[in-house]
């Protein structure tokens, strides 16, 4: 499992596993937030599997599934106040970790550049610069 901080209360990930969620436990994540739709890719556990094992570890589980080649507004939206509304540590994860990077981007628009959020990705080890145009797009908001 591999995990990459994004902020001290947002770590991102690729897809994980049930197996995974005592190691998650164990490094202190309070909410683990999916944005990876069921059904998705063949090989990946039912978002219902993974919620049963995180209430069972006392980890809050949201599932808020997320087309990545469609992130829409009320997606965006919902992402922002999850992570507004949570003290975390999150735990965020999809396929490869990049959807929700794109999406914590998209939600800090407002109030930091694209080229602070560009520059955080890419400490993570996500080169999003596709991105700058809406970035910039939702900072004149």
């Amino acid at each position: 499992m591999d995990n990459k901080q994004l902020t001290p209360q947002l770590h991102v990930a690729s897809q994980i596993s049930k197996d995974d969620i005592p190691a998650i436990a164990a490094l202190g994540f309070k909410v683990i937030l999916n944005n990876r739709p069921d059904g998705e890719g063949d090989d990946q556990p039912l978002a219902a599997e993974i919620e049963a094992e995180a209430k069972a570890h006392g980890i809050e589980y949201i599932y808020q599934p997320v087309v990545g080649t469609a992130i829409t507004d009320e997606n965006i939206e919902n992402f922002g106040a999850t992570i507004a509304d949570n003290e975390g540590p999150i735990f965020a994860h999809c396929r490869t970790g990049t959807r929700c990077t794109i999406l914590w981007m998209l939600s800090q628009a407002k109030d930091k550049t694209a080229d602070e959020l560009l520059a955080t990705a890419a400490k993570a080890g996500y080169s999003l610069e596709q991105v700058r145009g809406r970035l910039e797009e939702l900072s004149k908001g």
